[in-house]
């Protein structure tokens, strides 16, 4: 994994990025855009983040209709050649209803058209449509994802490779092409599983928690358990990411405002889906409120808040998933243009100064 963090610390290099499932929005008739139109919005909306100076941009891979991108390295790769230095990354990639030796070769591929800025992020994924789509029993849900990370760590390896498992056919001294030029950056994507970070941290894989309810102070026992679990293993300290939800408005009301709705709706269909009751504007103001896991508000707003959760958890990177269901794109580049040209320098500033702080007093 090659990586320009300093792993474990509260810095001023911290890493900020943004995150998007390729949301479907809607016209000016309400009418759900055509997924093409979607997937050319995302590549402007990458553009942008790389032009403000934001550090990484991940698409999600999902198969469902309310978001367009099922093919997130395909995405990406165009992507890449209209951006110059922003790290390119999956957010996820559902590896349990894939071939590891496939992902690796298509994101080696991205690395290679990238100049080396491929990223990957392996999930088990919070969705299960992959599974039918492709032919994979959800009985063997926790196998697959097992079987198929263990793989994936000896292709990172780059050497002829052996392998055996339950899920795929073996490999005896296999050469996978392409190889990368200087490694390729690999996360494990949890949800908040201690054994899931402990896996991560046995293959030696850096970790990214997405944050998606409660509060994020209650992830720290999940760091630590990590961290040890790298020392025990005989790992040395790797990046931990957190991915949340958010969006950077002129204000905090006209934010919240706006939000609401497409936050309700997207939030309501799913919850249905897995028995949760609708929600609120109360429960919605909780999550935006400064101890929740919604990144809503102003630039000052956002900016603090993801400051606090840095200091709380002492993570490498932080990701906003800034797309929010039917939400327009003018509005997401707004958002993305504050985050990257407000929120980031404030994030940063606030950092150097704990670190001089801490320098100082010895």
């Amino acid at each position: 994994m090659q990586s320009s963090l300093t792993p474990g610390s509260e810095r001023a290099d911290l890493e900020l990025g943004l995150d998007t499932f390729g949301d479907v929005g809607v016209d000016g008739l309400g009418r759900p855009l055509h997924d093409a139109v979607v997937i050319r919005q995302v590549m402007d909306q990458a553009t942008l983040a790389d032009q403000v100076g934001l550090d990484a941009f991940g698409v999600g891979e999902h198969h469902r209709t309310e978001f367009a991108i099922s093919s997130p390295e395909t995405v990406l790769a165009a992507i890449a050649g209209r951006t110059e230095r922003i790290r390119l990354g999956s957010a996820v990639t559902v590896l349990s209803s894939d071939d590891p030796v496939r992902v690796f070769q298509r994101f080696a591929t991205l690395d290679a058209v990238s100049g080396g800025r491929a990223e990957v992020v392996l999930g088990r994924g919070s969705f299960v449509e992959s599974f039918p789509l492709f032919g994979y029993p959800l009985d063997r849900y926790e196998e697959l994802f097992e079987d198929r990370l263990d793989l994936f760590a000896h292709l990172l390896d780059e050497v002829p490779t052996t392998w055996s498992g339950s899920t795929r056919a073996s490999l005896d001294g296999q050469i996978v092409v392409p190889r990368t030029e200087s490694g390729l950056t690999t996360w494990v994507g949890v949800g908040g599983s201690p054994e899931s970070a402990v896996r991560a941290a046995r293959y030696g894989l850096p970790l990214m928690i997405a944050i998606i309810g409660g509060e994020p102070r209650r992830f720290r026992p999940l760091v630590d358990l990590y961290r040890r679990a790298l020392e025990e293993f005989g790992h040395p300290q790797l990046p931990i990411a957190v991915h949340s939800p958010g969006f950077v408005g002129s204000d905090d009301e006209a934010a919240r405002e706006l939000v609401w709705p497409h936050y309700r709706a997207m939030r309501d269909k799913i919850g249905a889906e897995r028995g949760w009751g609708p929600t609120s504007p109360a429960e919605f103001e909780s999550s935006a409120g400064p101890s929740g896991s919604l990144y809503v508000g102003s630039a000052e707003t956002v900016a603090d808040k993801i400051t606090a959760t840095v200091r709380e958890l002492g993570v490498d990177r932080f990701t906003l998933k800034y797309s929010m269901g039917t939400l327009g794109h003018d509005d997401l580049l707004g958002s993305i243009e504050r985050y990257g040209t407000e929120v980031a320098p404030r994030v940063r500033s606030e950092l150097a100064a704990d670190r001089t702080s801490l320098e100082a007093t010895g």
